[in-house]
């Protein structure tokens, strides 16, 4: 994997960076440390983070309240390793030589944070999958 400074960087993209893209970046950061450079973008960004995905991360000790959704760029895509889109479709540009995976993921847009949790906890444990791959804990 191409590595910038040493250590991948993944790239987190939904539709309006508020939810799913948030979450995910959000857990990997948390998880990972200096280990993964992390970005998370959308193709056409909300004004604020959902409410309810701000709830639902403080449940699980991750405070994203002071995230901003922040629009996609080609220049993101191209600067990271992985990109992992949520129901984004055909607005994430594509670049030769990046890994791109697709999570198919419910959109909690406009959902309660009852609801936002099943999806938080899948997040969860694809970015464990995922950090298991790309950048491995090294046991002495």
């Amino acid at each position: 994997m191409n590595t910038s400074a040493g250590r991948p960087s993944v790239l987190f993209v939904c539709v309006h960076n508020a939810g799913r893209s948030q979450m995910a970046a959000a857990f990997l950061t948390h998880l990972a440390g200096d280990r993964v450079q992390v970005r998370s973008a959308g193709s056409a960004p909300a004004d604020t983070v959902n409410l309810a995905v701000v709830e639902a991360m403080s449940e699980a000790g991750i405070d994203i309240s002071a995230e901003i959704p922040k629009v996609l760029t080609a220049e993101a895509v191209h600067a990271s390793d992985v990109v992992v889109t949520m129901g984004c479709g055909d607005t994430c540009p594509v670049f030769p030589g990046k890994r791109y995976l697709d999570w198919a993921l419910p959109d909690p847009a406009g959902q309660g944070v009852h609801a936002v949790r099943s999806v938080r906890d899948e997040i969860e444990r694809r970015i464990r999958g995922l950090l298991d791959e790309i950048a491995p804990v090294r046991r002495t």
